[in-house]
Order: C-alpha cells, then structure tokens, then sequence
C-alpha cells in the first residue's frame, strides 16, 4: 500500500461501525476515493472533526491494491462549508453539489477542473446570496468535463442555429435543440427560447461568470429544466436533493 497525499472535499459519509466512518471524497489529484475513517466518529478523534460534509481538507490515505476501500490516515480541516444562518437553499444547493460528483463520477478519475469549480461554488454559496445561477453554472462546467455536455449551437436534426428572438425544444436523448421546423409534438412542451440557450453556452465556458449574467423567471424554469433533464439522463434518476431547491 501506498500513501497518497492529496485537497479533498467530503462527498459522502456513511456508518461503519459503531466508531468508524466510510468517507467519501472528491479529490484534487485522484477523483472520487473512498475510504475508512477509524475513529472518524469520535468526538475527539484523530481527524479534528475534518469529515464534516461538504468540507474543504487535506487527506492522506492508504490506497489499496485490490477493490477493497482505502484507508484514511490523516485529515485536516481547510475550509468548512457554512451557508448563512438560515440559508436553506444554499445547504441544499451544497448538498445538490455533493450529490453531483458522488454520481456523475468515476473513481479514481481525476478532474482538476471539476474540482477547482466545485471549490468555487461551495465558497459562493457559503457567502448567500441568489444560488440559481452558480449552481447551474457547476452542473454545466461538470457535463462539459465528463463529455456530457448537451450542443446548444444549433439544432440537432437539422444543423441550423436558433435564431435570436427564437425558440426551440429540448431533446435530451439526442443530446441538444431541436429548432421550430424539426420540433416533434412529444417535445413541444420542453420549449427554451433562443436567450435561454445563450444563457447556457455562456454559463458553460470557464471565463464567463455566473455573477455577470442575468435571467429573467422564465429563462431560470427553462435552465432549470433542461439541466434536470440532461443530469437524469446520466444518473437514470432525477436527482434527489433537487426536490429541496427553490428555483
């Protein structure tokens, strides 16, 4: 076995034994990795309360050969997760987060990328604020790295771009937009508007920042939408901590 030094963010937490976690990180250098916290129940464990979900820490773990789980042998705290006192949404935004890279990940498949955004919404979320619009940015950013990422350039059936003051479908299972003269009666009430799709291609490049974009009401139901609809489409399951979100 060999010792494995890496920034990690608590993804999952699961009972083992009656003082023993099984935790689940997302890591910077090595994906998703999963291992046994000795101890990691105790109030004055050995990891100083590091294993809080959602938190921010550097780990060092026993990696094992075989498919059994990895061993946790240091954890120390960098960053807790603390939405505002009351903040409701912002939990649950970090929760839907945490539910993201538990399940739309491989393990041990690294995505520095996909970490550094996720380390990223997890700070704007802690600081309040409206979560709509970061949130939807990560799940784009995150379908971007994955491969998953749906085409919002031009219709799928067709190849002609939506023309601005437009309008179109969404069709998940080939993947994008269906334009006005492709659009089929099962789709029609997937409807997007050509602003809503621009709003997407700018949330999902890297250099475009959430807090410089606006949507109206209607934009955010049809973001909301057609991200619930690709992420299901991966996970075979709507996600679940979506039903606590207000969007």
């Amino acid at each position: 076995m060999s010792a494995e030094k890496t920034e990690a963010i608590v993804i999952r937490l699961a009972d083992f034994s009656n003082t023993s976690r099984v935790v689940t990180f997302f890591t910077r250098d090595f994906g998703k990795v999963s291992a046994i916290a000795k101890g990691g129940k105790r109030l004055k464990g050995p990891f100083d309360s590091a294993l809080d979900l959602l938190s921010a820490c550097r780990i060092v773990f026993l990696r094992k050969s075989s498919s059994a789980l990895d061993i946790l042998t240091e954890a120390s705290l960098q960053e807790r997760f603390r939405p505002a006192p009351g903040d409701m949404n912002g939990y649950y935004a970090g929760c839907y987060v945490a539910e993201l890279l538990a399940g739309l990940t491989e393990p041990y498949d690294p995505h520095v990328d996909m970490f550094d955004a996720a380390c990223d919404v997890l700070s704007t979320l802690s600081q309040g604020g409206d979560f709509r619009l970061p949130v939807l940015a990560f799940e784009l950013r995150m379908l971007r790295e994955i491969g998953q990422l749906p085409s919002f350039d031009e219709c799928v059936h067709c190849g002609v771009a939506i023309e601005p003051g437009g309008s179109g479908s969404f069709w998940m299972s080939q993947g994008g937009i269906l334009c006005p003269d492709c659009q089929q009666e099962q789709y029609s009430d997937h409807p997007i508007q050509a602003g809503t799709v621009a709003i997407l291609k700018a949330l999902s490049k890297e250099s475009d920042k959430p807090a410089r974009i606006s949507a109206s009401d209607r934009q955010l139901r049809e973001l909301r939408h057609t991200l619930t609809s690709a992420v299901s489409a991966i996970l075979g399951r709507r996600p679940s901590t979506l039903r606590f979100l207000r969007f």
